[in-house]
């Protein structure tokens, strides 16, 4: 059967699974404690008994059927542990006794558990395909990336181009797995070995196209080559501007070009070169940042940002206070939060 399935004693020991049921579990027991079988991330050992068991409803709902001898139904939310890691799990739960004090529950709707299961696996490879280190042609770098759901939609890139260390952020329309796989493309399409930020814009402009996708999807990028000396920079449609730190001062870089979409038949994407000196910060943001609303509705702003890297001495403190600023700022998050930081 499709849905799946688990029968209990009157122990509440998990005496049989179906195979749909073990699919939804991949990580746990084939038999033993609810806990067990399910890869619960509570205190297994003492499965049924203790604190965890007051607020467990996978366990109330076959206590439930087994003592009152009826057909039980509830909604249950679990966090257990995966091939790919923790992940939430929710799912309706119908435990029916029969007999011999045993009881068989099962998860009427499995395919939304497994749409669950997947969708913390797609996380799980997003978090995977994020920048890995701390140092990119001799620049020590920093970066927060936040999604407000399980896939989120901005994508922050840091390579080597030659002896320049290059950085991209890229934000998509839309949230979740549309998203998720925009932000996909986005990785694959991007030539890094375009020294050029422009081109390299222009470029996967060129490749979005060929997808044919509807005028609600689009991109916004910003992306900037960091030299021995100069900074030379891109930006397409991202209204957040690159914030540089210079002798205690802030710099905001206005140049701008359209969005990566079909909105124009040939868009141009202009670039330009800046200097830089010893001990200036270079951060790249999105919308996500400046545009967090408090429970007031007042915007953090690019004051915001800009007030946090005026205080910041090094690239990691301005993201440690970045974050730090928002969270206290908007404790609920409602756009993914992504920046960048260069140590120049």
């Amino acid at each position: 059967m499709p849905s799946g399935l688990a029968v209990t004693d009157k122990n509440l020991k998990v005496v049989y699974t179906n195979a749909a049921f073990r699919a939804l579990f991949p990580a746990a027991a084939g038999k033993g404690s609810l806990g067990k079988v399910t890869g619960c991330t509570g205190d297994v050992k003492r499965c049924g008994f203790g604190d965890c068991v007051k607020n467990c409803s996978l366990v109330h709902a076959f206590e439930d059927a087994l003592y009152s001898a009826r057909p039980n139904m509830q909604r249950v939310s679990a966090r257990v542990r995966g091939e790919d890691g923790e992940r939430e799990l929710s799912f309706v739960l119908t435990v029916k006794p029969v007999g011999d004090g045993l009881c068989m529950g099962v998860i009427d709707d499995a395919l939304q558990t497994e749409i669950a299961g997947e969708l913390m696996s797609a996380k799980n490879i997003q978090q995977k395909l994020l920048p890995a280190g701390k140092w990119v042609a001799g620049k020590r770098y920093s970066y927060m990336y936040i999604p407000c759901r399980d896939i989120g939609g901005d994508l922050p890139e840091i390579y080597a181009v030659g002896d320049s260390a290059c950085g991209v952020i890229a934000d998509v329309s839309g949230k979740g797995i549309s998203a998720g796989m925009l932000t996909a493309f986005v990785k694959a399409a991007y030539d890094k070995k375009e020294r050029s930020p422009a081109k390299a814009i222009e470029a996967l402009s060129a490749r979005f196209n060929e997808l044919g996708l509807d005028e609600k999807n689009y991109i916004t990028v910003a992306a900037a080559r960091i030299d021995r000396r100069s900074i030379t920079y891109s930006m397409a449609g991202h209204n957040v501007p690159i914030l540089l730190k210079s002798g205690g001062g802030i710099t905001r870089i206005m140049l701008n070009s359209p969005p990566v979409s079909n909105w124009f038949e040939d868009p141009k994407y202009f670039e330009d070169t800046i200097p830089y000196k010893k001990g200036d910060i270079l951060a790249l943001l999105t919308d996500g940042v400046t545009e967090c609303r408090n429970a007031a509705g007042e915007m953090f702003g690019v004051d915001g940002a800009m007030r946090t890297l005026s205080f910041a001495r090094t690239a990691e403190e301005f993201i440690k206070n970045l974050e730090s600023n928002l969270r206290s700022f908007c404790p609920a998050l409602n756009d993914d939060i992504t920046a960048i930081a260069f140590d120049l």
